[in-house]
């Protein structure tokens, strides 16, 4: 039963939640479709936790999308062979945010500009 209670404690608003999602984000880059169901729990979880989760789920929806963006403006840019740089950029921003989050996470403090484009 034990056993249970802590697969629910990864999909309930919290720490373990946001740890998840920032995992997930990093799987992506691998497998790819991890990343929408990252963004799926943040939207589910965001506004009902409150205080410093809040400031990362709300940084890990703008990773989600500011990522979609830029690897769509690479995809597009690809045919002037400029798009791969732009999508290796988008790779290690992504990267970077998720290491930086998950390091905040892990010491429970909040991002300090959840609203940055940048890390």
């Amino acid at each position: 039963m034990e056993q249970q209670s802590d697969v629910a404690g990864y999909m309930e608003p919290g720490e373990k939640n946001v740890t998840l999602v920032y995992i997930l984000y990093l799987v992506s880059i691998l497998v790819g479709i991890t990343s929408l169901i990252g963004v799926i729990f943040a939207y589910m979880n965001r506004g009902k936790a409150g205080g410093w989760i809040d400031t990362h789920y709300t940084f890990q929806i703008r990773t989600f999308w500011i990522g979609i963006l830029f690897s769509l403006i690479g995809f597009v840019l690809m045919f002037v062979f400029i798009g791969i740089f732009v999508i290796i950029a988008t790779l290690i921003w992504a990267i970077i945010r998720c290491i930086k989050g998950l390091q905040l996470a892990a010491r429970r403090e909040e991002i300090p500009n959840p609203q940055t484009w940048m890390f």
